[in-house]
């Protein structure tokens, strides 16, 4: 897409004021959840470029995906669903063993965004979003738009979380992020400490403890699926995490409440002792990390794998977020702000994972749609 004849100002003069293009709707990003919702958009009625555009931060498409660690493959991800209107397998060979996740998923919506004639404008990164009278006013690093109605659909991977601990910034090894992981190899010889109980977590885990000695602390004991995940499993963790963003609570984890499922490589990672938790430490020192009882465990590096949280802070100034954190929800599938019906966030509670950001995408879309009187 050609960000600059998007942009194109009438005049010099235009260029220097920032005027804003007007248009009805701008999704912001271009993951699950934003293909979704632009194919919906279509599929109502709505002309892309003209009356919606999608911008996206990543400079190729792809989401988050593209930035994965190498050793994620189709085979060990939680799952990616396909997105309306176009099988995954349409547009990717899997019957070539070990497919890489960070390859597989963008040449899909690579091939989906074609396929649709999806208007994604990247990289265009939204730096913030004002209220300005009946629309709003998104300001990004290639342009500014005034729009009447916003669907967000960032995600969470520009958001990595790491709680503060005491002796953080005495540490004198490596701190890094999931986010920030690569390959097991670089930590050979090394001692790791990973921190964190959920998927990912186990999955490096496993890894780096192949190639060095590692150490597992959790802060709770972390909760293990031994029986098969079904649909109805799913739906009851998905409706646990609507019922707290529709009370303005922060949305919370699903796996908190699905459980973590056993595979075949979990049973071999605990077969080798891999995965003996140790409960979480009190304060970090120069070399390691020191608990409530005095012990302590000298560590090169610390990977935290201590999740994400929703990249909102573009929407800021809007102060949707209550007392408690949250934002509070509503709509047919708990995508509607509340506070003010004319945004929209998909894939955030409810909504964050590829099957949910799929339908929610849609109801999203009619739900803003009517409510902007564009169908």
């Amino acid at each position: 897409m050609d960000i600059q004849n998007a942009f194109a100002p009438a005049s010099e003069a235009e260029t220097h004021a920032r005027v804003a293009r007007k248009i009805d709707i701008v999704v912001i990003g271009a993951g699950q959840a934003g293909l979704s919702s632009a194919y919906h958009l279509s599929r109502f009625g709505l002309s892309p470029q003209m009356q919606y555009v999608v911008v996206d931060r990543s400079p190729q498409p792809g989401g988050a995906w593209q930035f994965r660690w190498p050793s994620l493959t189709l085979s060990t991800v939680n799952g990616i669903h396909d997105l309306p209107g176009m099988k995954f397998a349409d547009a990717v060979d899997t019957s070539m063993g070990e497919v890489h996740a960070s390859v597989a998923v963008p040449q899909y919506y690579g091939a989906y965004e074609k396929a649709f004639d999806l208007p994604v404008h990247r990289p265009v990164a939204v730096k913030v979003v004002c209220e300005r009278g009946e629309r709003f006013r998104v300001e990004t690093d290639a342009g500014v738009y005034a729009a009447r109605g916003i669907i967000n659909a960032t995600g969470t991977w520009e958001s990595p979380y790491i709680p503060p601990y005491p002796g953080s910034d005495l540490f004198r090894g490596r701190q890094l992020h999931t986010k920030d992981y690569q390959t097991a190899g670089q930590f050979a010889g090394r001692h790791v400490l990973v921190v964190g109980g959920g998927i990912s977590a186990i999955q490096l885990l496993d890894e780096i403890s192949k190639v060095t000695s590692t150490t597992w602390v959790t802060r709770e004991e972390p909760a293990f699926r031994e029986e098969p995940f079904t649909p109805e499993v799913g739906r009851a963790a998905v409706a646990m995490v609507e019922e707290r963003v529709r009370r303005g609570l922060p949305p919370g984890s699903v796996v908190s409440v699905t459980g973590i499922p056993v595979t075949p490589a979990i049973l071999a990672a605990r077969a080798r002792g891999a995965l003996e938790r140790q409960p979480m430490f009190a304060e970090i020192t120069e070399h390691g990390v020191r608990w409530p009882d005095g012990r302590e465990q000298q560590v090169d590096v610390i990977l935290w794998s201590t999740g994400f949280r929703s990249a909102l802070d573009h929407l800021a100034p809007l102060q949707l977020r209550n007392a408690d954190g949250g934002i509070l929800m509503t709509g047919r599938l708990a995508t509607q702000v509340a506070k003010d019906p004319r945004i929209h966030l998909v894939g955030y509670g409810p909504s964050a994972s590829t099957i949910g950001a799929n339908r929610a995408g849609g109801a999203a879309v009619r739900e803003l749609a009517d409510h902007l009187q564009l169908l």
